[in-house]
């Protein structure tokens, strides 16, 4: 085994494991020291670590992708501290679960055994089932820990989490996936049958999801394989893991943001890994669409008018072909967003516009610019006086046209990028005319 597999971590042996139980569950370590790839949390500078030196341990809630190690750690820290272990998942539990797990727990402290609680998906109890927690987490009756994949902010309620420590879990790096085929590898005493190159394609296609990986190696092993797969035979053979994607949870949220951002920050690379992030993990294009329409208003503006139109004439486009051949378009209207001019002037002079609306919204426009379509609004002076711009010299009247006692306002101001250039001469221009033809 040392000769064969030098760099490989033993397979722990402190607990029996079935024979024909699946890999990831007879791999699964023995001891927090032996969880793969989340030392910042389970390492002796850790808030795990810390709290099993200190043998006292508040309630968790462990927020990670699938396959991190979330129940192990749970497991594990019950043990490391000499608490009962109980576990129940808010998948297939219900309000009786819960009262029969609490009063287990009662019944054990009356015996002097602290208990350990473990709630897999804790972000699928609805916020009442959550408050049911509240009065045993206070009165000491169980140790919460709470595994869930999804932002605990958006998904907890705001009174357990103040009662609870979260602890975010990363996913594994390719190191830390490495480390655990070469543990497979040891286990199962042979190596996987797979080219170097198909063996870096496999880690690359777990996505951090070490359960996954584990699933594929065992796959893999299955078979029999008599030649080591290259990358294209390992593709025929075996899936790709479907990257994690709720369209209605926090990793739409980051991944439109991040597009987002690089599309400001005139990135069209990134811009375009976001965007196909989003779409081959079965976004909806229009959705994204919409995102690029408001995009080219609030970030580029009149720097580039033409954007807009390219956002809208690629909803045209998609409505027109659909999915695949109509994302095209959609990757057109992205390119040309990351690599326009950028400005936000229309976005500011829109808060601007509407803050000072909202402060003086009942004043009259003065009267000279008034339509009097009868005879008592021509008499009370509707209308008169009124500067008839293409009457005047260069077309431009330079009149006031602000409420009376409203000191004009300069809610747009144009950045020196793109047309809006254009655009910033031409209201300097008139801005010298009005004050030459006020007076100064």
């Amino acid at each position: 085994m040392a000769e064969l597999f030098p760099d490989a971590v033993p397979p722990p042996t402190a607990e029996p494991v079935r024979a024909d139980a699946p890999l990831a569950d007879r791999l699964r370590p023995r001891a927090l020291d032996e969880v793969i790839g989340q030392d910042h949390v389970t390492g002796p500078e850790g808030a795990i670590g810390r709290m099993v030196a200190a043998g006292r341990l508040s309630s968790l809630i462990l927020w990670g992708p699938p396959g991190t190690g979330k129940t192990s750690i749970a497991r594990l820290l019950a043990d490391a501290v000499g608490m009962r272990y109980a576990a129940i998942s808010a998948v297939f539990s219900g309000v009786a679960d819960l009262r029969k797990a609490f009063a287990e727990a009662e019944t054990a402290a009356h015996a002097g055994q602290r208990t350990l609680l473990f709630v897999d998906e804790i972000h699928r109890f609805n916020r009442a089932q959550q408050d049911g927690f509240l009065p045993f987490v206070e009165a000491g009756t169980v140790t919460l820990v709470g595994a869930t994949t999804e932002n605990p902010s958006f998904e907890l309620n705001a009174a357990l989490l103040s009662r609870a420590q979260v602890l975010i879990l990363h996913r594994l790096d390719a190191a830390a996936l490495e480390q655990l085929l070469a543990r497979a590898e040891a286990l199962e005493q042979r190596t996987l049958p797979l080219t170097p190159e198909a063996r870096a394609a496999l880690v690359a296609s777990a996505d951090g999801d070490g359960r996954f990986l584990l699933n594929q190696a065992e796959t893999l092993w299955s078979v029999n394989l008599t030649e080591p797969l290259d990358p294209a035979g390992l593709g025929q053979f075996l899936q790709r893991r479907v990257a994690v994607y709720d369209k209605d949870r926090e990793g739409h949220y980051n991944l439109i943001s991040a597009l987002h951002k690089a599309l400001r920050g005139s990135d069209p690379q990134a811009a375009l890994y976001y965007l196909a992030r989003m779409l081959v993990a079965g976004e909806e294009p229009l959705y994204v669409l919409r995102r690029l329409v408001r995009f080219a208003s609030e970030d580029i503006g009149l720097a580039d008018p033409q954007a807009l139109v390219q956002c809208l004439a690629a909803k045209d486009a998609y409505d027109f072909l659909g999915s695949p051949e109509g994302e095209l378009a959609v990757v057109q209207a992205c390119l040309y967003c990351a690599t326009a001019p950028k400005s936000n002037a229309a976005y500011a002079a829109q808060k601007a516009a509407w803050k000072s609306a909202k402060e003086t919204g009942s004043l009259m426009p003065p009267a000279n610019i008034l339509n009097a379509p009868t005879k008592l609004m021509k008499d009370i002076g509707y209308g008169a006086g009124y500067a008839y711009d293409h009457d005047a010299e260069d077309g431009f009247s330079g009149a006031n046209y602000w409420p009376e006692g409203m000191p004009p306002q300069t809610f747009y101001q144009p950045v020196e990028r793109g047309f809006e250039r254009e655009v910033k001469k031409r209201l300097d221009w008139w801005d010298r005319k009005r004050r030459e033809r006020n007076g100064g």
